[in-house]
């Protein structure tokens, strides 16, 4: 099948990529020009494991390709994916002007019947938008179609070959039918392809990654309660991950989430819930802790120091906000290290992957 995927991003890429990686003719387009030489020249914008053994191969056998002309990549596509940033705005809400102008400037170019797939994360009712787009520009049938992506940085590859689920939100048959050819080769092992309206699919995506968020923000709550109290908090994980209800997963206590999903995402589904004029209360809670948490190891230092960090050599092993990965979007360690600094503490850092990311934001302060 032949592919166009807009946006050559952390989504973009590993989409594109484990998509060739299954016989499909891949086009990746972006308005980046120094970003599509670097990936022609057979050179990852991102760390991901796994990843750079199927971009290389696949595009020596020419089934994975970059360019920056829309024209020529949408032309003979089946299906194309938007994969555009939907950054949180002043409110909170998604920003979907990387997405609606996207779908306006390919409505313009196409001539034939195409599927238009949403992989960006965007709020209830993005497919409704974009179909008013392709409308107003456009006399060419189309179908749109809401694939909200489930990837974890450090296992996207895993998590793309071998999904628990595809979530596919379409009441077309015809684009049904394109989708089921499209993810068969990744649901072999009985892992269903979920079928629903886009509404439903587009909240699914908020819905996981906002209850995950809650516990891992709930186990937080449960590790600050475990040192007051003086019980073990690993103790406590294993004991209620056992049970099958629950399960042995993001269970673990830290400095917070951070990362380009679960903070923009529980943001989003909050403000969507007020402008829908309900009162979501556990998401409130769970920003408000979670902003607490990413610094509260400043604050068990300045108890352990009398409050005077200044001058104290300080060292932060870690600045991607989770193993495996060189993202660092809301990373908690960036909280961490600001809060140090404003404190007077010198402070150096490590991270395997991450370093480079960190320099371009701290400079000479670390």
């Amino acid at each position: 099948m032949k592919l166009a995927i807009v946006g050559t991003g952390y989504v973009g890429l590993v989409t594109g990529t484990c998509l060739a990686e299954t016989g499909n003719s891949v086009i990746c387009v972006d308005i980046n020009e120094e970003k599509v030489k670097m990936m022609q020249a057979f050179k990852l914008p991102i760390y991901e494991p796994g990843l750079e053994l199927l971009f290389h191969r696949n595009i020596e056998q020419e089934r994975l390709k970059f360019t920056t002309n829309l024209a020529s990549a949408i032309e003979d596509a089946h299906i194309i994916f938007l994969a555009l940033p939907t950054p949180p705005g002043g409110d909170g809400a998604a920003d979907l002007s990387y997405v609606l102008g996207a779908a306006e400037d390919i409505a313009k170019l196409i001539k034939d019947y195409k599927v238009i797939v949403t992989k960006s994360t965007v709020p209830v009712g993005t497919a409704d938008k974009v179909i008013k787009v392709f409308k107003d520009n456009t006399n060419v049938e189309v179908d749109v179609v809401s694939n909200p992506e489930f990837l974890r940085e450090g296992v996207a590859v895993e998590d793309f070959m071998k999904p628990d689920r595809v979530v596919v939100g379409t009441e077309s048959p015809r684009a049904q039918k394109l989708m089921t050819e499209l993810y068969g080769p990744y649901v072999r092992q009985g892992n269903p392809i979920i079928f629903m309206d886009t509404r439903s699919s587009e909240l699914t995506k908020y819905a996981a990654n906002s209850f995950l968020a809650t516990k891992i923000t709930f186990m937080n709550e449960i590790a600050n309660l475990c040192e007051l109290v003086g019980a073990d908090v690993d103790a406590v994980r294993k004991g209620i991950g056992s049970d099958d209800r629950i399960g042995k997963r993001f269970l673990f206590p830290g400095v917070g989430y951070g990362g380009s999903c679960f903070p923009k995402d529980v943001q989003a589904l909050a403000q969507s819930a007020k402008e829908n004029k309900y009162d979501f209360k556990i998401l409130e809670s769970v920003m408000e802790v979670n902003d607490t948490q990413k610094t509260i190891m400043v604050e068990k230092m300045r108890k352990y120091y009398g409050g005077k960090l200044k001058g104290k050599k300080i060292a932060v092993w870690g600045l991607a906000f989770k193993p495996e990965t060189d993202d660092i979007r809301e990373a908690p360690s960036l909280y961490i290290i600001d809060e140090l600094l404003n404190d007077g503490a010198e402070v150096s850092v490590f991270d395997p992957e991450a370093m480079d990311h960190v320099k371009k934001l701290k400079g000479d302060t670390v």
